[in-house]
């Protein structure tokens, strides 16, 4: 099982480089932020861009992965999208990893944005997708979409290594992850108890396993990444809850886990100490 952790970008560089530091220190596999001009959990909090932050991170350390869990149509464009991910492949020799969702609609109310609907969302986003999956693979890429267009896009140089990581909790979008994604990013539906939450990932493992098999696709292949703190309780309340909440994951046939820096209030709350024994009690360094 991999480890991950996501540093948000409230804080200073100053402040923030020696967590960021500290996840390659304690051998977690790889480390995130979150990608939004506003997050709706810190809506009036400080807050940084995440492509610079990553782009400081990857200059700054030498083995971990580092992504955006996630980024989104609400206020990227595929074209602009690719030249920041070709940089940050380039800066992090190979370590970025591009998470991509659906996204709340916050980010694209304040650019005046259109009030969509589930499903519209869900059509833009895949949209989207399409687009920079051409992108990747093209050059003199020429576009025209709902939302989304290009005209004579230039794309080099090619991404080579940087994978594509969608998003998606229901059914629709677990599907389109199977047969678009390099691997499927879930924080599972809506539930009231812990209990509903790991039924609710039962679920989708079928549909994401189904849909696989159908593309013809290997499933012991694929990666499969879980945020644990998106259901009722966070995991690092305790090592015991992060180690029940791994175990879980790894019956699920998840290969990697993605849980929250702890900070001194919510949301995500906590001990920083939780973290470093919970990642030591995994038998990293």
């Amino acid at each position: 099982m991999r480890i991950g952790v996501v540093v948000l970008t409230d804080l200073p560089w100053a402040e923030a480089a020696p967590r960021w530091r500290s996840c390659e220190e304690m051998g977690l596999d790889h480390a995130w932020t979150y990608d939004h001009l506003v997050w709706g959990g810190l809506p009036d909090a400080d807050w940084r861009g995440a492509m610079p932050v990553l782009g400081a991170v990857a200059a700054t350390t030498s083995r971990i992965g580092l992504g955006t869990f996630v980024s989104s149509p609400n206020f990227r464009h595929p074209v602009p999208l690719l030249r920041d991910v070709q940089a940050l492949e380039d800066v992090s020799e190979g370590r970025f990893l591009l998470g991509i969702g659906t996204g709340g609609d916050r980010d694209s109310a304040i650019l005046g944005g259109p009030d969509l609907s589930v499903r519209e969302r869900v059509d833009r986003f895949q949209e989207m997708v399409d687009l920079l999956v051409r992108l990747r693979a093209e050059d003199h890429v020429d576009a025209e979409g709902r939302w989304f267009s290009a005209h004579d896009a230039r794309t080099l140089p090619p991404l080579r290594r940087t994978p594509l990581l969608l998003a998606g909790n229901g059914p629709r979008s677990v599907r389109y992850a199977a047969r678009t994604g390099d691997g499927w990013v879930t924080t599972g539906t809506r539930a009231d108890s812990v209990e509903e939450w790991w039924q609710g990932h039962a679920r989708a493992r079928e549909v994401l396993e189904e849909a696989l098999a159908a593309a013809g696709r290997d499933p012991a292949s694929y990666p499969r990444y879980l945020n644990l703190d998106a259901g009722p309780s966070y995991s690092l309340e305790s090592v015991g809850a992060f180690e029940d909440a791994v175990g879980r994951a790894e019956e699920l046939g998840f290969t990697d886990v993605v849980t929250h820096w702890p900070r001194p209030d919510g949301p995500y709350a906590g001990d920083e100490q939780t973290l470093v024994d919970a990642v030591s009690a995994r038998g990293r360094p």
